[in-house]
């Protein structure tokens, strides 16, 4: 790249990171109320993405053959039950990803 590509690069990703920081301030000032389909997407969206990511971790382990698919289920059960116990998620993702780690290098 040449250094104006890069000048432009870099004025771009900060044009864009600016536009999605204030955007919302913009569009939704304080004193007036959050319109009802943005409240919506509020709470829909966080289980979607949870559910989104999950489907793309498991979408290549193999049922029939290597490890069946065990250290991936231990690792949700450790996952669902930190989730349960402490209601932190970063406590519980945490916790699932060294599981997963232990068992696939240790004992898989």
């Amino acid at each position: 790249m040449t250094l104006t590509q890069q000048v432009i690069t870099v004025a771009m990703v900060v044009l864009g990171t600016a536009v999605t920081r204030f955007l919302p301030f913009l569009l939704f000032p304080a004193g007036k109320k959050t319109p009802e389909y943005i409240r919506y997407l509020g709470r829909v969206l966080p289980a979607a993405v949870f559910g989104l990511l999950v489907i793309y971790s498991l979408k290549d382990v193999e049922l029939l053959s290597g490890s069946h698919g065990i250290p991936e289920l231990i690792s949700i059960a450790v996952v669902a039950a930190l989730h349960v116990w402490k209601r932190q998620m970063l406590v519980s993702i945490a916790g699932g990803t060294v599981c997963y780690m232990v068992l696939v290098q240790m004992v898989f």
